[in-house]
């Protein structure tokens, strides 16, 4: 199994999918959602988004399916130039797939002493790696608390810096070297969580990504046209919920001049929704998911 899609039911219904509709699923992975929006159309289109090559092998051979190896921050620009906008609803499934997190050689795991290389477009110069040997102390610093949330973000960072000067770190392995001592044992695992967390968030822009993503979502949805959005951490999901609630992303209501409200989008979950507990026992990358939709006004 390339990836489990999580949510997929919820998710796609949440999109309200009408047959003749244009979709766009804007992280295809293995292709389950899309599968799932494909189900229900009837001559509708369904365009979706991939940057990851290892992707292609799932593609479903569907006339209506049109797969675009491109960050989904292109949305705008690939949608337009297949003259395609407006489109009825969008969908992403933020994060790592199951198949990039288990694949050893993509670095994207700390239970294999892989290369440290965590790039989801592997055709882009800038690895994991290339991060930990070559920023300052002070980013390092910053992608560390910024990212990962780590209250050591200082000391973890002056001790990778000490560490490469001896040797590169190139594998998990020689970065859990750099860093032994720091981490408490019964801990450990929960914090090369948010370690790997933030390089890879440092190595694919993701956060950046992200908000460019949605900004042009608000461009190419039509009136009524659903957002559908499922995140996995507190730094994705605080970003998709303020701009579906505000429209910006610091979570701030604008007014206008007579003290109007002003939000691009109407709430279709006013709460992220949320696995049950028989999907998070069947697939355990589902516990931290949480899914919202909105419909623009």
């Amino acid at each position: 199994m390339y990836h489990d899609p999580v949510l997929l039911q919820a998710s796609v219904d949440g999109l309200l999918i009408k047959p003749g509709g244009t979709y766009v699923d804007v992280t295809y992975g293995g292709g389950g959602h899309s599968k799932e929006i494909l189900k229900r159309l009837q001559g509708g289109r369904l365009f979706a988004f991939d940057q990851d090559v290892d992707a292609d092998a799932n593609i479903v051979k569907d006339d209506r399916l049109t797969l675009l190896n491109h960050n989904f921050r292109y949305l705008k620009n690939f949608l337009k130039y297949h003259r395609v906008i407006p489109v009825d609803g969008i969908i992403a499934d933020l994060g790592v797939s199951s198949h990039q997190f288990d694949v050893a050689a993509r670095g994207f795991s700390f239970r294999f002493g892989a290369p440290l290389d965590m790039r989801m477009n592997q055709n882009q110069q800038k690895s994991a790696a290339d991060i930990l040997n070559e920023y300052t102390p002070a980013q390092l610093t910053n992608i560390f608390r910024q990212y990962g949330e780590l209250s050591n973000s200082g000391q973890l960072a002056n001790r990778i810096v000490a560490f490469r000067k001896e040797k590169k770190i190139i594998t998990s392995e020689d970065l859990k070297s750099a860093i032994s001592g720091l981490i408490e044992k019964r801990n450990e695992d929960k914090y090369l969580a948010k370690l790997f967390q933030a390089l890879r968030i440092e190595t694919n822009s993701e956060l950046d990504a992200l908000k460019e993503f949605l900004m042009q979502s608000l461009v190419v949805l039509k009136k009524s046209g659903r957002l559908v959005v499922i995140s996995y951490h507190s730094l994705e999901d605080r970003l998709v919920k303020n701009f579906m609630k505000t429209g910006n992303f610091d979570g701030i209501l604008e007014k206008d001049l007579f003290g109007n409200t002003n939000t691009p989008f109407e709430l279709i979950s006013r709460k992220a929704i949320i696995p049950d507990e028989k999907e998070i026992s069947q697939n355990k990358r589902a516990r931290s998911a949480k899914l919202r939709i909105a419909e623009k006004k």
